[in-house]
């Protein structure tokens, strides 16, 4: 008996223990499938719309005179009157007097030169006289061989009318050293400094004053020779007149702490380019600088004023506009289809700008761009879109 249990109580519990682990697994719930949901993408697009758009060119400068002399007396002496024009930023008209020399010296001159000429004058006609003389008493003699020119009297009647000459000349130089003691102004302008005063001695050459002219300010541009083609840059060449092309140049400023603008034209290119920035100079030309405008605030373009410069360029039809981002190669974007996937597409560009660029072809209109940058895009790739508004014109 005792050997029996012994034999089946293990094969008992074996039976028990399998049929716990039958029950188990039969009994145990079914477990769900559950999908996992794929998250597209989300990315900026903006809608392709074609337009015509003018180019700008931008640049800086700093606002010079068209012209720029240094005053200088054709003529020694004291100074016996100075304008109250010709201080330091002093505004003169052309052909007001600035400056006078005292002009008794040079009026004491003309007086003698013109004796000279009376004196010449004289001796010629006595020299003519004895001349037509001489010719007659040849002719009275009825020799038939031609007079020499010494008993004509031919040399001392040259020599007579060169004197004279010489006499004349004389008093043309001292009529000019009389007219040279007023100095007048050039031109319209402005003193931009001076050093001379009443009652002081000037030597002919030595600098009075720096001027310069206020009826045009030029402002020299610098762009990048590339930048050239979008605009109609007054080219000079030498078998050609002046060009009539002259771009219009929006300028503005900063003056006591408000912003003001001027309008200008590109009226000639430098010298010269750049052999190291290939950069080209424009010279840009506003007429009348110092003239008061309809904005009475508007302070005049003054001379040294640091302004930035628009220059209005050529306009380009068909044209798509987008921001930077949008290129993901140097001519290659991406392109929403109507299935929500990027497709690659070669473009065209015409220009770079710092933060947009011009493309001429490659895109037709309601075309969506991608703007956003993805990482291991492909093409067929789905995306979700956000549709932007097109950048401001």
């Amino acid at each position: 008996m005792k050997l029996t249990l012994q034999i089946l109580l293990p094969i008992l519990v074996l039976l028990g223990g399998g049929s716990a682990l039958y029950f188990l697994v039969v009994m145990q719930p079914e477990a769900s499938t559950v999908e996992k949901e794929i998250t597209l993408p989300l990315v900026r697009a903006q809608r392709v719309e074609h337009e015509t758009l003018q180019m700008q060119v931008k640049s800086q400068g700093n606002v010079e005179p068209k012209r720029e002399i240094d005053l200088v007396p054709e003529v020694s002496g004291k100074v016996i009157f100075v304008s109250p024009s010709l201080i330091d930023g002093g505004f003169f008209e052309e052909g007001e007097t600035l400056l006078k020399i005292d002009p008794r010296d040079f009026e004491l001159a003309e007086t003698q030169q013109r004796a000279q000429v009376a004196e010449k004058q004289y001796r010629l006609k006595l020299e003519e006289a004895e001349a037509a003389a001489a010719q007659r008493e040849w002719k009275a003699l009825g020799k038939g061989a031609e007079p020499d020119s010494l008993v004509l009297r031919e040399p001392q009647l040259a020599e007579a009318r060169a004197s004279l000459a010489a006499a004349q000349a004389m008093l043309q130089k001292a009529s000019l050293d009389l007219e040279r003691a007023i100095i007048k102004a050039p031109f319209a302008g402005r003193v931009r400094s001076e050093s001379v005063d009443i009652g002081q001695f000037i030597s002919i050459g030595s600098p009075l004053a720096q001027i310069y002219s206020v009826d045009v300010a030029e402002i020299r541009l610098s762009i990048p020779d590339v930048e050239v083609a979008y605009l109609d840059v007054p080219l000079r060449y030498r078998d050609l007149s002046s060009p009539t092309a002259a771009p219009e140049v929006r300028l503005t400023a900063n003056f006591a702490g408000k912003t003001f603008e001027w309008m200008g034209k590109i009226v000639r290119t430098d010298g010269q380019i750049d052999s190291l920035t290939r950069q080209v100079t424009l010279i840009a030309a506003v007429q009348d600088p110092y003239a008061h405008s309809e904005n009475q605030n508007r302070p005049p373009l003054a001379v040294g004023m640091f302004v930035e410069a628009e220059i209005l360029g050529k306009s380009f039809e068909n044209l798509v506009k987008l921001p930077r981002s949008a290129m993901q190669s140097a001519n290659r974007v991406l392109v929403v289809d109507a299935e929500n996937r990027l497709r690659f597409r070669e473009v065209e560009i015409l220009r770079r700008a710092q933060d947009s660029i011009l493309i001429s072809s490659g895109l037709e209109d309601g075309e969506l761009v991608c703007l956003s940058k993805l990482q291991g895009v492909t093409d067929g790739m789905r995306v979700q879109v956000e549709v932007t508004e097109s950048q401001e014109k």
